[in-house]
């Protein structure tokens, strides 16, 4: 999802999903070619789809982690077509998971340049130490998010569990920025 004002852009979704079943992953490499597995080095299966482009890891537990989808609607797409492919060879039985989004990284641009020393200095919930990383981190309670904010404007927020939370976080600290006057 895009957004025009400040270019936002959700660069990755990381969702679950639980089938409530064991899985033989070796079954799965049986049957897949888009899969690796190597037991000896981790314990999860690495299930790629070319559309949506993720990488699901699935656990002989039955838990699955999806990553590498660009929304919401896209993590839950992969998700459910891993499971559909699952059933359709006998590996698994008939399932609905539920995907929950646990993470989503984002990037935004606010057209201004930022002030990170003035803002470590008036700000609660930042720090910045430029000698070890260029950027300054934001914590921000509502939404509950990370933003890492550099001075040429551009913003990368974690933690977001919903992509109306990204907007919602850069109106948030552009506000914010704009009231302490550190936009230039």
């Amino acid at each position: 999802m895009t957004g025009n004002l400040y270019d936002i852009n959700i660069q990755n979704v990381v969702a679950t999903g639980a089938l409530n079943q064991e899985i033989d992953l070796s079954s799965i490499i049986m049957a897949f070619r888009n899969v690796e597995y190597r037991p000896e080095k981790f314990p999860g299966l690495c299930f790629r789809l070319k559309n949506p482009k993720t990488a699901t890891l699935i656990f002989s537990t039955g838990k699955m982690v999806c990553t590498g989808a660009k929304s919401e609607k896209a993590a839950g797409i992969a998700i459910r077509k891993v499971v559909r492919e699952l059933k359709e060879k006998g590996i698994i039985e008939k399932v609905k998971p539920e995907v929950i989004v646990q993470n989503m990284v984002a990037s935004a641009n606010l057209g201004k340049e930022i002030d990170l020393e003035a803002a470590a200095d008036f700000m609660e919930n930042i720090m910045y130490e430029p000698e070890q990383f260029p950027g300054a981190v934001f914590r921000m309670s509502d939404p509950k998010t990370v933003l890492l904010l550099f001075s040429t404007g551009k913003i990368v927020i974690t933690g977001a569990k919903e992509e109306k939370q990204v907007f919602e976080a850069v109106e948030n600290i552009r506000t914010l920025l704009a009231e302490y006057d550190l936009l230039f």
